[in-house]
């Protein structure tokens, strides 16, 4: 048996087949060799992420993630959530403090839930991100005893982004200035970028789509800090974020006449190369913009 198991809530983007689906894959293969086990929550569904902002309403979307929350109960009884989604991390989170301040919204949500069969508990453990299962439950210090290919040579920028920051942050961290990303590179033999000044800034989100010229000049700011920086990669907790800035990096040259080309990772590939595992067991296939340093790293 793991030493440790969790509530596991995949989320959208990050599942099998959709455009994350390398994010799922490292962190399955960085939890094996972690000795962790995530425990899938049946049938969950979206969060709603930022579409449940948009004119859905307060009642529907808390309780699409109480309905996460009440199935996580159900049939994985007393074990925390843990999501790898900034987004999904984000709205269950705040679901569950909702819930627990507000008496008329719990009785509403519970009503909503009882077409299902379900119901929504208060003492239900708050969900957590995979990046607080790795510094709190875990630690720096052991997670460094394990590295088998330390990721020396290779400069990373940590990108945190919004959704992991704001409102509720990483306990223990600056909302300014996060350094865990910082510190897991470190952790990893890496070498941190920890003068990078844009690790807290949006990448623009939904604006991809609706208002590009925005959301590229975000991306810009982004991208180019790294390359000032000396950055070799970025590394991010957030598959929007790592989306926007690897994805529109050919559009944002072609806008500003930049050669932007600089690979893009999640935090589970990193740790899924140092710990010995391939390149497949890292994903490092589903790279838009190949991360050739980790790779070479991986093979040897």
């Amino acid at each position: 048996m793991a030493k440790k198991q969790y509530s596991f809530y995949p989320g959208c983007s990050s599942q099998s087949g959709a455009s994350s689906s390398n994010y799922l894959t490292s962190t399955q293969s960085m939890v094996k060799l972690l000795d962790v086990q995530l425990n899938e929550i049946p049938d969950w569904n979206c969060c709603g992420a930022s579409i449940g902002y948009a004119g859905g309403g307060e009642l529907p979307r808390v309780a699409l993630s109480a309905r996460n929350i009440a199935l996580s109960e159900q049939h994985n009884p007393g074990q925390e959530i843990v999501a790898t989604c900034a987004a999904c991390w984000l709205a269950t989170r705040e679901a569950k403090e909702r819930l627990d301040h507000s008496a008329t919204l719990l009785a509403e949500t519970n009503e909503a839930l009882k077409e299902a069969g379900l119901v929504f508990k208060n003492e239900a453990p708050a969900a957590r991100h995979m990046v607080e299962v790795l510094i709190d439950d875990i630690g720096y210090e052991t997670l460094k005893s394990g590295v088998k290919k330390p990721l020396e040579g290779i400069k990373i920028a940590g990108y945190v982004g919004c959704q992991t920051n704001r409102p509720f942050g990483i306990d223990g961290e600056s909302f300014e200035n996060p350094m865990y990303l910082d510190k897991l590179v470190e952790s990893m033999g890496g070498e941190a970028i920890t003068g990078y000044d844009q690790k807290v800034t949006c990448c623009g989100g939904a604006l991809a789509f609706s208002e590009p010229e925005k959301s590229q000049k975000q991306i810009k700011d982004i991208i180019e800090s790294a390359y000032d920086h000396g950055a070799d990669m970025i590394v991010t907790p957030c598959p929007l974020c790592q989306a926007n800035t690897e994805i529109y990096q050919g559009e944002v040259n072609k806008r500003y006449g930049t050669k932007f080309n600089i690979p893009v990772t999640y935090y589970s590939q990193l740790i899924t190369v140092a710990y010995g595992g391939s390149a497949k067991d890292a994903a490092l296939d589903g790279q838009i913009i190949r991360a050739t340093k980790l790779e070479e790293i991986a093979g040897k």
